[in-house]
């Protein structure tokens, strides 16, 4: 059974860090592209980063590039977001996700986590 486990989520004010982990079992970690994504309240299901399976591949959302980092240590089976300098719209629960084909739709992953809540004060 694919288990996908985020943790990290905690509640920082402006311009906070955190870092979020997500950590895989029950598959092939090295042969996933890792993602997160983000959902807000009201909001779809929105991508803020991939990495390929070795790592040398990485995208970012528009929204995150410059302030967060994505990372993988196969070794681990783990996958990490670092996000700094948080805003308070970076608020929402974060998702990560594996797939196997290169890209930002929701319907590119065929496993998700349960989700793990990040919340920024202003």
């Amino acid at each position: 059974q694919v288990q996908l486990v985020e943790s990290g989520g905690d509640l920082v004010q402006a311009g906070g860090s955190l870092r979020l982990s997500c950590a895989a079992s029950g598959l092939t970690f090295k042969n996933y592209i890792m993602r997160w994504f983000r959902q807000a309240p009201g909001n779809e299901r929105e991508f803020v980063a991939q990495i390929g399976r070795i790592g040398y591949s990485i995208s970012y959302a528009d929204s995150v590039k410059g302030r967060f980092t994505i990372s993988r240590d196969n070794g681990k089976n783990t996958v990490y977001l670092q996000m700094n300098s948080l805003k308070p719209e970076d608020t929402a629960v974060y998702y990560c996700a594996a797939g196997t084909i290169w890209g930002s739709a929701p319907t590119l992953n065929n496993y998700w986590g349960q989700g793990t809540q990040v919340t920024v004060s202003s």
